[in-house]
């Protein structure tokens, strides 16, 4: 595989890299975009449409830029290294990816006019991390739908402008057939939000959906066959994530080795301990086998083929999630008592990488996808 960028993959990263060192270099900056009631920046969001970034993954003919999977992991790894708090992976990659893939494509224009926004509302309580649990209900009626049910975790579901939502219409609650997806205005009569920050520093809302009418074109794809629609969009944002997780373990490395070459015990700085350099180098090992997976994601994560795309993406996203807890649990021994400010970045990447390795499947269970896949597949 050719993992060299082209010429314009490297005007974006340079951009893009530029744009996010500018609006979270201080970390400062991050806090007051946190202090807006939507706990990111709308200004910030709108210069994200004017370069372009809402519309990279959308094709020219639905208003895009014709961009795919490599020009997304350009923007995620910026936005890891920079702690961006903007909902581009809940809008644009896992959002976009519902519309651009289940043919609606009426909403698009507004999305990568920054003007629409969207949340993938599928979590429930019982559900986990399996996307075929729905206990949310979707039945037919003469003018529409009707859902009803309840959904937690939505991230950035509290300012989207649109919840795009999995409801079952038929058969019993952990079946994989006759799950429907459903694009919801977030003000919808019936539909109520309660929002609330994570840990990370980011967003999220539990969804409560009480008897909400819907007309019949509200639904996304084909009836009772959302299922295979979701994986592969989420599939999709797994190559993302690993990006994201790229970028903060890259920020957190230097930031740690920076600390090291400037913290004293016994009249000399710590970096000069071999013990301390073995730790180091181990950070860095780790680091480029993420960033190598994460270029393969990258490459497979457009595959229709979920045979090949599956396993792939799963043995992707559990490496970089052993990446990610390697360096970031040697950041914070590594730093000390700083690490577990406030007002320190360390601790901050730190657990933004830890609900990256949460999200969307814990390493056991990407491996276990590999495992019954019986390895990667050799036309991979």
């Amino acid at each position: 595989m050719d993992f060299d960028l082209t010429e314009e993959q490297r005007l974006l990263k340079e951009s893009v890299d530029r744009l996010i060192a500018d609006s979270y270099g201080d970390f400062e900056k991050r806090r007051h975009h946190q202090d807006n009631p939507r706990g990111y920046s709308p200004v910030l969001w709108a210069q994200y449409a004017e370069l372009g970034l809402l519309g990279l993954p959308f094709s020219e003919e639905q208003g895009g830029f014709g961009g795919g999977p490599v020009e997304t992991m350009i923007v995620m790894e910026a936005l890891g290294r920079g702690l961006a708090l903007e909902p581009y992976l809940a809008s644009i990659v896992l959002g976009g990816g519902f519309l651009r893939l289940g043919g609606r494509e009426e909403l698009i224009g507004d999305v990568v006019g920054g003007t629409a926004t969207l949340a993938f509302a599928q979590i429930e309580r019982q559900s986990r991390n399996d996307l075929h649990d729905v206990a949310t209900t979707a039945r037919r009626t003469e003018a529409g739908w009707v859902l009803e049910g309840a959904k937690s975790l939505v991230l950035h579901g509290d300012s989207a402008t649109h919840l795009i939502v999995s409801a079952r219409n038929a058969g019993a609650r952990r079946d994989r057939a006759g799950i429907s997806l459903f694009l919801v205005p977030a003000d919808a009569a019936g539909l109520s939000r309660r929002g609330y920050a994570t840990q990370d520093g980011l967003r999220a809302a539990e969804v409560l959906l009480e008897k909400v009418a819907l007309p019949p074109e509200a639904l996304i794809g084909a009836e009772g066959e959302g299922l295979p629609l979701m994986e592969r969009v989420v599939d999709i944002a797994l190559a993302a994530l690993c990006a994201e997780a790229v970028g903060a373990m890259e920020a957190l490395h230097e930031l740690t080795l920076d600390y090291l070459k400037q913290r004293k015990q016994f009249g000399t700085t710590i970096g000069s301990f071999q013990a301390v350099q073995h730790r180091a180098a181990d950070m860095l090992v780790a680091l480029e086998q993420a960033r190598s997976m994460t270029m393969y994601a990258a490459m497979m994560a457009e595959n229709p083929d979920p045979a090949l795309r599956r396993p792939a993406l799963a043995a992707a996203k559990a490496l970089v999630n052993r990446s990610a807890e390697l360096i970031g649990k040697e950041a914070i021994q590594l730093h000390g008592g700083i690490a577990m400010t406030m007002e320190y970045k360390a601790g901050h990447y730190f657990k933004r990488l830890t609900m990256l390795i949460n999200q969307f499947g814990e390493t056991d269970e990407h491996i276990r996808v590999v495992a019954e896949a019986g390895g990667l597949p050799a036309a991979a």
